[in-house]
Parts: C-alpha cells; structure tokens; sequence
C-alpha cells in the first residue's frame, strides 16, 4: 500500500502581489481562511506516508479543494479579480499543486501499486449556530465499498486506542462531494480510494492538536499500514 498524505488548508498565506485585496487580514486568521491545526496533524504523520504535499495559500485566495468549475474556487475576496488575474493564480498556485498530486498517484497506480490518499483537514466546532457533534470525521464516496471498508477499519482502530472520541462517517460534510478526492477517484478507478480525514477545531490551541489526539490517530493509520489491505 503506497501512502499519499495531502493538507490542501495548511495556510492563510496571500502572495505579495495579491495582498491588496486582503485589507483586514482578521479573517484570514479564522476557520475561513484556513483549516487550523491540519498542517500540524499532518506534519505528525508524515512519517508514515511515501509521498506528502501540503499547501499553506489560503483557501480564501484560491480553493484547491474544488473543481476549476465549482462556484466557490475564488472566495468573496478574489472573485470580481480580472479574468487574466485568476487565470494566473489557476496556473500558477492552483494547477501546480494539484498535478503535483495527480501525477504522484499516477506513477504508482501505472505501476499497479495500490494507492490510498488522505487528505487532513480540521472544521470548525460551531457553524451556523450549531455545535457539530463529532471529534473525527471520516469522508468517503458511500458507493466505493474499498472506500467504506478502510474507513470502518480505521474507526475501529481509533476507538480502540481511545473510546470516548466520537467518530462519524461523511461529517461534517460528503466524502462524493465536490473535492480533490472526488475528483482524483475519476481519474484513477482502479487501485485509489480516497480518504479525507476531518478533526474538530475544539483540539486546536495555537495551531497544535492535543498530541493524544495526534498520536491515537497515527497509531490508527499505522495499524492499517501493518495489518490490512484494502485491494
């Protein structure tokens, strides 16, 4: 099993160039801007993966967790940019990172090895007014039965090394929703599955994960890594 470890929200960084459309920058520091505490976890467990990219531009001046079609791709921020001045940060900030990934995946699945890929993201604990009622969410197509199969395998292992978290499958959002994994699974029907891997903000303090958080979690994927195959 070949290990791709992805953190798409790692920053809230502008580029230089950019900053002028970002005058208050306080939103930059909040759950919009990026996915607090994502590159921390996933710095932890890199260790495990064979290959690993993260980006820290933030989500706010370009999306790369959606689709080029997808309405969401430039926030209220960068969308009334020119169209020469999004074509630019599509091909110089969105398309390098993405291929990067794909082409990755590509070399291993070309060479019949079996690939898994997950994502680190965090959400916040309050959207909307309502508290999300989860500590771990597990997004996956429903319809991938690979897919369902590692992600109840994973829960288990992560009861295991700690009961009282709550794990959910597809919360706080759809693992078939629009996404990088989403896509990816188009390109590669066979030998991928595509995991995105959700902690709750409410762990977070200063950018880091509760390390209890982060080391049941490697011992999880570490277990998978050991004692399981999923193809």
């Amino acid at each position: 099993m070949r290990l791709v470890l992805t953190c798409e929200h790692g920053g809230n960084d502008i580029p230089e160039t950019y900053k002028k459309g970002f005058p208050n920058d306080e939103v930059l520091k909040t759950h919009r801007g990026y996915d607090i505490g994502a590159l921390d976890l996933f710095q932890y467990l890199k260790p495990l993966s064979d290959v690993s990219f993260y980006s820290k531009t933030s989500r706010l001046f370009v999306e790369l967790n959606r689709s080029l079609h997808h309405k969401m791709l430039f926030s209220e921020l960068t969308k009334n940019l020119s169209k020469i001045e999004k074509d630019n940060i599509i091909k110089d900030y969105y398309l390098p990172y993405r291929y990067r990934v794909e082409d990755k995946i590509h070399d291993y699945v070309n060479r019949s090895e079996e690939v898994v890929h997950l994502s680190i993201h965090s959400f916040t604990p309050q959207f909307n007014g309502k508290t999300r009622n989860c500590d771990i969410g597990l997004l996956y197509d429903s319809q991938q039965n690979k897919e369902q199969e590692f992600c109840k395998n994973l829960k288990s292992l992560l009861l295991k090394y700690n009961p009282n978290i709550k794990v959910r499958f597809n919360y706080p959002y759809l693992g078939k929703a629009d996404g990088f994994t989403t896509f990816l699974r188009k390109q590669f029907p066979k030998n991928y599955i595509g995991i995105e891997i959700e902690v709750n903000q409410k762990f977070v303090a200063n950018n880091i994960i509760e390390i209890e958080l982060k080391e049941d979690i490697y011992k999880a994927i570490s277990g998978i890594r050991l004692n399981y195959h999923v193809f």
